[in-house]
């Protein structure tokens, strides 16, 4: 029997691992000061390679986008007014004028990520298994299965999982599986300076919500709290 045996085990299956509370992010956008601390702790404790030194002339954002090399990324917003046709001759310099200001205009930083839903379009789609619900309710992607077929790219309506050019596998945030199974914080929520990507138990984070908001809900439905445990997004109310 231990030859048999030695031919079987390669077919079996290990036993899963217990559920734990589910977890997910919860990021503050009235925090993020766009420092992009967590895109490069993403980048280092993932191994992930740079996407190279390019200048997109957007901001100062060049990373602009989430891809297989880049699981967090940090949206620059600029809201400012268009320039006049014709701005006014600027008045002469004196002691008794201050210099005037230029138009008022504002940046919104926002830290993005996978949103993990909680029926993700990512994982229905995959036709061989590699992307699963983990023992903490986050979409894992399985690499050694994926057979690069970027179904799972299609079907995300967040624009997140991508095909790398590298092993023309699918990745995307995990989020720090690794860490997680031993008790560890993310990368990312743990090199944020100012404490807006937030990372705990779901039901935990379900009764946070930003600074200065007086109440949040979910969109499309009257009434709900935000997390990004859900595909649908949160919109302030």
């Amino acid at each position: 029997m231990g030859l048999l045996q030695d031919l079987l085990y390669p077919f079996r299956r290990p036993a899963a691992p217990a559920p734990r509370a589910p977890t997910g992010f919860f990021t503050d956008t009235t925090l993020c000061i766009g420092c992009k601390a967590c895109e490069v702790a993403c980048k280092q404790w993932n191994q992930l390679p740079s996407d190279g030194f390019h200048f997109s002339g957007d901001s100062y954002d060049n990373t602009r986008m989430l891809s297989a090399t880049t699981w967090r990324h940090v949206t620059f917003v600029e809201q400012f007014p268009a320039p006049a046709a014709h701005p006014p001759a600027p008045a002469a310099a004196n002691s008794e004028t201050a210099p005037s200001e230029g138009p008022a205009g504002r940046w919104l930083m926002m830290s993005d990520v996978c949103k993990h839903c909680s029926a993700a379009p990512c994982a229905i789609a995959c036709p061989t298994g590699a992307l699963i619900i983990n023992e903490f309710s986050n979409v894992y992607v399985q690499n050694d299965i994926c057979n690069g077929c970027g179904y799972c790219v299609a079907a995300c309506p967040f624009g997140v999982i991508a095909r790398s050019p590298i092993d023309g596998h699918a990745h995307k945030c995990t989020p720090c599986y690794d860490r997680q199974r031993d008790d560890m914080t993310p990368a990312c929520a743990s090199a944020c300076p100012t404490g807006s990507i937030q990372f705990g138990p779901i039901e935990e984070l379900r009764g946070r919500r930003p600074r200065g908001s007086r109440s949040w809900r979910r969109a499309g439905s009257p009434q709900g709290t935000c997390t990004e445990n859900h595909p649908r997004p949160c919109i302030p109310r």
